[in-house]
């Protein structure tokens, strides 16, 4: 490639074309859209088998419900925790150009895979009829059955977790942080960037989930495939207007280079210690131009300052102010970082237990007969419809009201989002009080009739969520893109997904470690068996209202103490 074509542009960053009017007039605008339209699509085949696989796991791989229950969160969960794997590959070696690309061709390989399987009979256990313990035919996959089933699950679990990783720090890449319109773009991009997952859960619970309940999987699986196909050549088509930051090496190894060699120099002894401060980053070779290289180290986490050292017991230990202070920024969001698991464990419901509280309700409105899984059509058009109100309406008062940049912090936002996720849970529990009272009322605990009550009561707690969701996810995006030191972007910014990993692994630990405890103490375990309707699922949805409401007190503890690293300028 002719370098002449290759200017920097901003610190650290690349523009393949060198394009400044075209950036003058969009400021980053026409790139990010193009990372927006393939979200909606990337969004739509993840969304169309998640939300539904429960059933497809319990109807035609024959699991029971908790078991069905912990694949899809152990699944889910995985696909996010890799968006870790994806931040950090676009961090140290690629691109976030080339990381998507990459993991878009893996998730086809995998959706390729459970296509063919959903299509053959051969592939799959034997139909049977679960009510009927006669039937010695009605058994978990299993064998080279079950290895394809999972080998292309968790290949789709890869090439998501990649493009999670890599889609929203590409878009926020692609605005100008130095300036007051720049950031505020980056913002709106947040925002509309949750509001492109909604749009293509929407297509997904709404069109494919039809499809896969009265064509047949095969031909769910099979639209994903085409979408994240789809999904490439729209991507591209960005290619020669993108901004591109330059790989700079291991975020990962920084951050550990620093915490080693402070443990090491701390344990060290204190007599003749030659811990220093203001030394410059390349060993006496001073670039007075890098402010953070030269600078004294601050005086919070002081523990890490001594990794900063004139004579350190070896070269590959040796660090720069700028390192220590990077790796004091990441060790200060981490608090916020957990702070949001247990909201990420409430959501996880959504995609299960919910789910399944609906499938034995009433689902018809009017003559239409709708999917369970359909369900999370409710948070998502509520997203759709509040975060175009929040941008245009809520920010631009907040701003005036409290004059200044951002209006409503990013920890504020998180904080909302953590609130609203308690309301949730306590709907819930009150909710599946009454779906047990109506079942038992009508005598229909050991049927599978569905009961006379219609699972428009189940919305209420997807409402509340999806609320949640809006508010905690854009906010960490933005906050972990923000406060990260620009060669740690695309993995901080990964830790939003990695937060519903950890959120979905909970879940199924709190599943197992509460059947474990009731049956221990001489109890029907709350969740176990084949019939919801003999769950103990509203003590289930109390105790995770009680967590969550604990959780709310740590965070705000933490959000309290925090200062924000960016404060900003106010150029235009």
């Amino acid at each position: 490639m002719d370098d002449t074509r290759r200017v920097n542009t901003w610190d650290g960053y690349v523009d393949w074309r060198n394009r400044p009017a075209l950036r003058s007039r969009h400021g980053g605008m026409l790139a990010a859209s193009f990372v927006l339209v393939v979200e909606v699509l990337e969004n739509l085949a993840f969304l169309a088998n998640a939300s539904n696989l429960v059933l497809y796991l319990s109807k035609f791989m024959h699991f029971s419900p908790s078991s069905s229950a912990n694949i899809v969160t152990n699944f889910m969960g995985t696909a996010f925790l890799l968006a870790l794997l994806g931040g950090f590959l676009a961090d140290a070696f690629f691109t976030t150009y080339r990381i998507y690309l990459i993991s878009a061709a893996i998730e086809v390989m995998g959706l390729v895979m459970l296509t063919v399987q959903a299509h053959l009979p051969s592939l799959k256990p034997p139909n049977c009829d679960p009510q009927n313990s006669n039937n010695i035919q009605c058994k978990e996959v299993e064998g080279w059955k079950s290895v394809m089933f999972f080998a292309g699950l968790y290949l789709v679990a890869l090439g998501v977790g990649g493009i999670k990783g890599s889609l929203p720090s590409h878009g926020a890449e692609q605005f100008d942080e130095s300036t007051r319109r720049g950031r505020k773009q980056r913002s709106w991009f947040f925002n509309y960037f949750v509001f492109c997952l909604s749009c293509g859960a929407l297509i997904a619970v709404t069109f494919v989930v039809w499809i896969e309940d009265n064509k047949g999987w095969q031909w769910g699986f099979g639209v994903s495939t085409i979408v994240i196909l789809l999904s490439i050549p729209i991507f591209l088509l960005g290619s020669h207007i993108y901004r591109t930051k330059v790989p700079t090496g291991s975020p990962i190894t920084t951050i550990f280079k620093v915490l080693a060699a402070a443990l090491h120099n701390n344990c060290r002894t204190t007599k003749g210690s030659n811990v220093v401060s203001g030394i410059s980053s390349e060993g006496g070779d001073c670039d007075s131009t890098e402010k953070f290289q030269t600078q004294t180290p601050t005086e919070s986490l002081v523990f890490l300052n001594k990794a900063v050292t004139i004579k350190p017991v070896h070269p590959v230990l040796q660090c720069t102010v700028r390192q220590v202070e990077e790796v004091k920024i990441v060790l200060k969001t981490l608090p916020i970082f957990m702070s949001s698991i247990m909201l990420s464990c409430c959501l996880a419901q959504l995609s299960t237990f919910s789910v399944q509280q609906a499938a034995t309700m009433n689902t018809k409105l009017g003559s239409l007969k709708v999917p369970p899984a359909s369900l999370p059509v409710f948070p998502v058009t509520f997203t759709m419809i509040l975060a175009p109100i929040y941008n245009h309406v809520i920010i631009p008062f907040a701003r005036k009201a409290t004059k200044t940049e951002m209006g409503i912090t990013h920890l504020q936002r998180i904080g909302t989002g953590l609130f609203l996720s308690i309301v949730a849970m306590a709907v819930a529990a009150l909710v599946e009080i009454k779906r047990k009272h109506v079942a038992t009322e009508s005598g229909l605990l050991d049927s599978n009739e569905p009961l006379p009550i219609t699972f428009l009561w189940v919305s209420l707690q997807y409402l509340f969520l999806g609320s949640a969701d809006l508010f905690t996810l854009a906010g960490m995006m933005d906050f972990f893109f923000t406060e990260a030191p620009i060669s740690m972007r695309s993995l901080s910014t990964a830790l939003s997904w990695t937060s519903l990993a950890m959120g979905y692994y909970l879940s199924s630990v709190l599943v197992d470690a509460v059947n474990n405890v009731t049956r221990n103490y001489g109890h029907t375990p709350w969740l176990f068996g084949t019939n919801l309707n003999h769950y103990r699922l509203e003590k289930f949805y109390w105790l995770m209202c009680i967590l969550s409401g604990l959780n709310f007190l740590q965070y705000l503890f933490w959000a309290s103490r925090y200062k924000y690293v960016s404060a900003g300028t106010d150029d235009d």
